[in-house]
């Protein structure tokens, strides 16, 4: 298997905006939760999202996809988008937001299974150590969070959140060979909108109550963690190993447990802040890369 490509710069930055923007809308979800049912909310983030990715697509072009990459895009549309999304949104209404991004975050154990599987990228030595030691730290933070009692509806939800995270990352993967990132993000985004159109009745009755804050944080959820960082995601996704580029959103969770403490008054217990630390020993430890082995010398016939 070919050695990993080091990061560029670019990508290293749109990872970063990806895990920021990913980590500010547990938080955001959790606040705007209390004014929006699980379904209307994630058609709001939606089509603010799909609207704002619409008008950054004007005179870009459009390459047509195949049906093989029409069929990906719905997976991806339907699985991260819309049931993510409401499966998310449901769960933060029985947890708090650090435990539930403790629990989605088994996600990247998925997609690197999957992508080793699907993609053909297989399992390096230090993907598979640093994935053990980052979900160690995930353990430890979920226990952490259990403090308050546990709710087995939430961690359900959580894990249907996982599993569509995960099943969407690699069906995005090999549609971003050919389709330009922003193209498959517009349009994953949209089709994710169409899904969640039942809510529609919904979100308008209870945007017509909500407070300002909660038609502002719809808005900001819309903009920055689905329009903009789902394409900063994707920038990178089409320069990087699925499995490689998952397990970074293990620092998701950290961050998460921080902003809670800051804006929310959720204070993490100390174990909680062990695993944050052994998350980013973990992701730490999965971008090393093994040594390079010279190549076999080539015998000359005799």
């Amino acid at each position: 298997m070919p050695a990993a490509r080091p990061v560029s710069l670019p990508v290293l930055a749109a990872v970063t905006v990806t895990v920021l923007a990913w980590a500010s809308a547990f938080v955001g979800i959790r606040a705007v939760g209390a004014d929006l049912s699980p379904g209307a909310l994630a058609l709001g983030r939606l089509l603010v999202g799909a609207a704002v990715l619409a008008l950054l697509s004007v005179g870009r072009g459009w390459v047509a996809p195949t049906p093989r990459e029409w069929r990906l895009l719905a997976v991806c549309g339907v699985g991260w988008f819309a049931v993510y999304n409401v499966a998310l949104n449901a769960a933060e209404r029985h947890l708090d937001a650090g435990t539930t991004a403790m629990l989605v975050n088994v996600g990247p154990i998925l997609i690197a299974v999957l992508a080793g599987v699907w993609l053909q990228e297989g399992f390096p030595r230090w993907l598979v150590a640093g994935l053990a030691v980052a979900f160690a730290g995930v353990l430890l933070i979920g226990v952490a969070g259990r403090q308050g009692g546990g709710d087995p509806l939430g961690v359900l939800l959580c894990v249907v959140a996982a599993v569509t995270y995960a099943v969407g990352v690699v069906a995005q993967k090999p549609v971003l060979r050919r389709l330009p990132p922003l193209q498959v993000t517009a349009t994953a985004c949209a089709i994710g909108a169409v899904c969640c159109l039942p809510w529609a009745g919904a979100l308008v009755t209870e945007l017509a109550t909500a407070p300002a804050s909660s038609v502002l944080g719809t808005v900001y959820l819309g903009v920055v963690p689905t329009a903009l960082a789902f394409s900063t995601w994707a920038y990178a996704l089409a320069r990087t190993e699925a499995g490689r580029l998952g397990v970074t959103t293990y620092l998701v969770p950290p961050l998460v447990v921080l902003l809670s403490w800051l804006l929310l008054d959720e204070v993490p217990a100390p174990l909680a802040v062990a695993g944050g630390v052994v998350c980013l020993a973990g992701v730490a430890l999965s971008r090393r890369r093994g040594p390079v082995r010279p190549p076999a010398p080539v015998r000359q016939p005799v």
